[in-house]
């Protein structure tokens, strides 16, 4: 399996991104997948769209990516005021043909991506978009990791809950703690991947979170950024919600 990198969840946390990529830089992976979310909740969707298109990442769409390019749906008091404000941000740019490639790049979004036997969704394979895999499914609702397993050849990698682990369809979850950060990928097993999220983690763990698939193994990797230039950057917005960026400094 040829090494590529899978990220999610960005959401329009520019510091977070840049140490990622910098991360991915440093481990000389070239193919970098995005599955979704690029904006939403953070202060900076103009330079996360245009790092993404810059570097040629293949991406999917996303429930925020869908909320600013259409209407927000099902949304909190805090991430439909952050959908507004990115779509009036993405609007309000100077530069028309910076504003026409932004546009142009959330409209051409697919909401599946299939590779052979893989394949790559924001939230589900049954509802690509929006629908949440929740670690707690696998006691609460088994019927749901049934079906949702039904329509997965092999690998699937899922972000959506911000949450990072593997799923097996035992029904069984693995955290990246108990893995030890690292899913040996066995050919006869269905897995689905929780990539975790780039730009607002909620596992704890304050650190940016991402994949690298190499050979028969995947790592999840952390990256250490600047969370205080973010804090600082949202609340100094006053469209987005304080607590958009308070909860970065938990984790949650």
């Amino acid at each position: 399996m040829a090494k590529f990198a899978v990220i999610s969840d960005l959401h329009s946390n520019l510091e977070a991104l840049t140490a990622v990529f910098e991360d991915i830089d440093k481990r000389n992976v070239k193919e970098v997948f995005c599955l979704g979310d690029i904006v939403g909740y953070g202060p900076n969707p103009r330079e996360c769209l245009d790092l993404i298109i810059d570097r040629n990442v293949v991406s999917i769409m996303g429930n925020h990516d869908h909320a600013v390019f259409y209407e927000p749906t099902n949304f909190n008091v805090g991430a439909e005021r952050a959908s507004y404000w990115t779509r009036q941000c993405l609007d309000d740019e100077p530069d028309r043909e910076k504003r026409n490639r932004r546009w142009a790049f959330l409209a051409r979004l697919s909401i599946r991506l299939q590779m052979s036997d893989i394949m790559m969704v924001h939230g589900s394979p049954r509802r690509p978009v929006n629908e949440y895999i929740f670690p707690d499914d696998i006691y609460n609702n088994t019927s749901k990791i049934v079906a949702i397993f039904e329509l997965v050849d092999h690998l699937c990698f899922v972000g959506h809950t911000h949450v990072p682990g593997v799923f097996l369809d035992d029904p069984d979850f693995y955290s990246v703690s108990e893995l030890e950060y690292v899913y040996k990928i066995c050919k006869e097993e269905k897995a689905i991947i929780n990539v975790g999220s780039v730009g607002q983690p909620r596992d704890q763990d304050t650190r940016a979170s991402y994949v690298v698939v190499d050979d028969e193994k995947i790592e999840f990797c952390r990256v250490e950024y600047d969370i205080e230039k973010t804090v600082k950057a949202i609340m100094g917005t006053p469209a987005l919600d304080d607590f958009e960026g308070l909860r970065l400094r938990d984790g949650r």
